[in-house]
């Protein structure tokens, strides 16, 4: 009987590709089509709603409830236009993914009719059961209310589908006493206060013009490409994302063939359809490739505002899944699918802009300009010394830690790389030794002209560094792909923001005793540099000679997300997030708990499988082979063969019994140990458990499988191999 692994086989090799027809050839005709913009705002609002939208959006305020009304009845005149039947508070609790409950717009009428019906409090303001999602601890099982929240700043959409549309509303979702109980309200409260201490900064020093300002993103999403009847022949990507088990095949990424290469046509077609659906949500993807794992590809975006960049990526994610299944494809975002090949991040390209257009992370032309830019870099370099830690929990995952360190993937230390101009440029800065006189207009003591013109292109591209300056913004390399970047962003821009506080204060307190203004910042920016060089790495950051050097620098090197998540409880981190208003203590406790206990489920999950698949997939094929080999050594002894006949065979039993006994010893290990770690009461000492204790039994159980996969004869080996997961399309 034909096993999964070749039925699917069949299958894959039967597909063909599916037809894709775009709403028009040209993407300007229907890009944003499906999003209620400032055009349809225009078109649906009266001018009172219209103008109370802009002013929430540009800057913060409520929206009466009357005025919401109006705004509701607009929005859903709009979705009905595209005939949309219901909406939904689309929000991203702490499960990593988004969640959404559908209600519709009719209401019943005494006289048994009904009527279309959207009120601004069903705009503003649901109630979803706050038990049912992780809480670390803020709601008690009976306790299930909650609340959802109109994010004005994230415009709603229309998410179709095959049998009805459904109009989409970003909100936040926050418990009933008020903590916050997802990414997007805690991510508001950092770049609020981000934006604010730019602000104060550049009105201060640099330009008074400056009002307001934003901090921009843009995310690289890297992933995997799969046939489904593969997947669904693997138990194990099934239910984990990844491989447990899988022998590496003998064509990997050896020959560096895959990377830009010409994309498989079946994958085009999905990348053509994806781009479609993305285009009516307005989600600017503007580049698509291969990558460099064989069945591994990257999608990237424009530059946006943070908060709708990272809705737009969650919606991107949830899009992949939907228009994959379309063409028979799985899409894999965990970060390390396949051992021996590259695993997959999540490129985070970050900067701060002004609302008087400028990148304040892009040199200027003039020493002044340079100034501004060269005190807003510094800044960053120091902030990311000082949180170093805190910024590496904020990238810890189960999956991600497959990947850090990996050589493919920045490693677990946190170093800046900024490229060997901006080093000069910064050691002239500190130096003691003058390098001549320079005429100067300026009134300042310090000789503001011996800061050098920088060009924008000043840096190569370091891609073993975790957080890499690349020309006019940071690369905050090491998000996984499967991450919510709200985690990274909280944390970089609270210590951003944090770190411009300091500043300010510090300046301030120079110029006020009589210092000049320039000649204030710059000491301190030389004050800062100083104390944040041990952070900063022009090398590999691969090599074992980086490590060794890492150490003696005092820059941590944390491996395992149970040990980096402590970063997020120390009392440094909790007095950063109260004094900028984005977690106080209880908050940041439960989001401390929900991420140990997210660690420990996943593990288990994945002991969990492995057992099953051992016992169930891989010692069965072996002892089916062994059997054959015996038989086979049996028949050749009963027509008087001598032993040197049947050596090999008998050699390949023998081994084949101690993998055997090696994977049900080590299966035996396994769960033992799991049940021990499921019953330590303290959520951090069990995910150390899990992380010290189980995982480790998942290589041993792998070393010999792996083995055994290699020995059996092909027709018995029940699970798809490498070779046809990766390279058969």
């Amino acid at each position: 009987m034909s096993t999964l692994r070749f039925k699917a086989l069949e299958t894959v090799l039967g597909r063909t590709s599916v037809k894709v027809n775009p709403p028009s050839f040209k993407v300007s005709d229907y890009y944003n089509s499906r999003v209620f913009n400032d055009a349809a705002m225009k078109n649906f609002l009266d001018k009172e709603a219209y103008e109370a939208v802009i002013q929430a959006i540009k800057h913060g305020e409520k929206i009466d409830r009357k005025v919401a009304n109006q705004v509701a009845a607009g929005m859903k005149s709009w979705a009905m236009s595209y005939n949309v039947t219901h909406y939904t508070h689309w929000f991203q609790p702490l499960t990593g993914s988004t969640a959404e409950k559908h209600d519709a717009f009719f209401e019943p009428t005494e006289d048994g009719r009904s009527i279309e019906k959207f009120a601004g409090s069903a705009l503003v303001q649901q109630e979803p059961d706050a038990s049912s999602f992780p809480h670390g601890g803020l709601r008690n099982t009976f306790e299930a209310r909650g609340y959802t929240a109109w994010d004005p700043s994230s415009p709603a959409f229309i998410m179709e589908g095959l049998n009805g549309n459904t109009l989409c509303i970003p909100t936040i979702f926050v418990s009933y006493t008020g903590e916050a109980l997802d990414y997007k309200a805690p991510l508001l409260k950092a770049l609020h206060a981000v934006e604010h201490a730019v602000v104060e900064v550049c009105s201060s020093y640099f330009d008074k013009q400056v009002t307001k300002a934003m901090a921009s993103l843009g995310i690289e999403q890297e992933y995997f490409l799969v046939d489904e009847a593969m997947v669904n022949a693997r138990p194990d990507l099934m239910l984990t994302g990844r491989t447990l088990l899988g022998h590496a095949p003998e064509k990997g990424q050896q020959l560096e063939d895959h990377y830009f290469g010409s994309i498989p046509p079946r994958v085009h077609d999905f990348m053509v359809d994806l781009e479609i659906e993305c285009y009516k949500l307005g989600i600017p993807l503007k580049t698509r490739h291969n990558e460099v794992a064989p069945s591994q590809y990257e999608c990237a975006p424009n530059f946006e505002e943070v908060n709708l960049a990272i809705d737009h990526n969650q919606l991107l994610m949830d899009l992949m899944e939907k228009v994959a299944q379309r063409h028979g494809f799985k899409v894999l975002l965990h970060e390390k699918p396949f051992a021996g090949v590259n695993g997959s991040g999540k490129h985070n390209n970050w900067s701060l802009i002004t609302d008087t257009g400028v990148n304040l992370l892009s040199p200027g032309k003039t020493p002044h300009t340079n100034l501004q830019f060269l005190t807003f870099f510094i800044n960053v370099i120091k902030a990311v010394h000082d949180h170093a830690d805190l910024l590496r929990a904020s990238i810890a995952t189960p999956s991600n830690d497959h990947r850090l360190g990996a050589n493919e993937a920045p490693p677990a230390i946190m170093s800046v790389f900024i490229g060997t101009q901006l080093t000069s440029v910064l050691d002239d800065l500190v130096s003691a030794k003058p390098k001549g006189a320079v005429k100067t207009s300026s009134k300042t003591s310090i000789d503001v002209k011996k800061i050098p013109e920088i060009l924008l292109d000043n840096t190569d591209r370091n891609r073993t560094s975790p957080f890499a300056f690349t020309g006019n913004k940071f690369e905050f390399r090491a998000v996984g792909s499967s991450a919510n970047c709200a985690n990274a962003m909280i944390v970089l821009n609270t210590i951003m923001a944090q770190q411009l506080k300091k500043f300010k204060a510090e300046a301030d307190a120079m110029i006020k005793k009589g210092k000049k203004k320039e000649d204030a910042i710059l000491e301190i920016l030389k004050s800062y540099y100083k104390a944040s060089k041990n952070i900063l790495f022009e090398g590999n950051g691969y090599s074992e000679e980086w490590v060794k050097e890492a150490k003696k620098r005092g820059l941590s090197n944390i491996k395992t997300t149970p040990e980096a998540l402590n970063a997020y409880i120390t009392p440094q981190s909790k007095a950063l997030f109260s004094k900028n208003d984005v977690f106080d203590e209880r908050e940041l406790d439960a989001r401390y708990e929900i991420m140990q206990e997210d660690y420990v489920k996943k593990i288990d999950i994945e002991a969990k499988v492995l057992a099953q698949l051992a016992i169930s997939h891989v010692i069965p094929a072996a002892l089916t082979y062994q059997q054959k080999l015996s038989d086979n050594v049996a028949s050749l002894k009963s027509i008087g063969l001598s032993r040197t006949s049947y050596e090999a065979q008998l050699k390949f039993i023998e081994e084949i019994s101690k993998y055997v006994k090696h994977i049900r010893e080590n299966v035996e290990k396994l769960i033992a140990e799991n049940n021990k770690a499921h019953h330590i009461e303290n959520t951090h000492k069990r995910a150390l458990s899990y992380c010290h204790k189980v995982k480790p039994l998942f290589e041993e159980i792998r070393k010999s499988s792996d083995a055994l996969e290699f020995i059996i004869e092909d027709e018995l080996w029940k699970l798809p191999k490498y070779r046809e997961l990766l390279f058969v399309k």
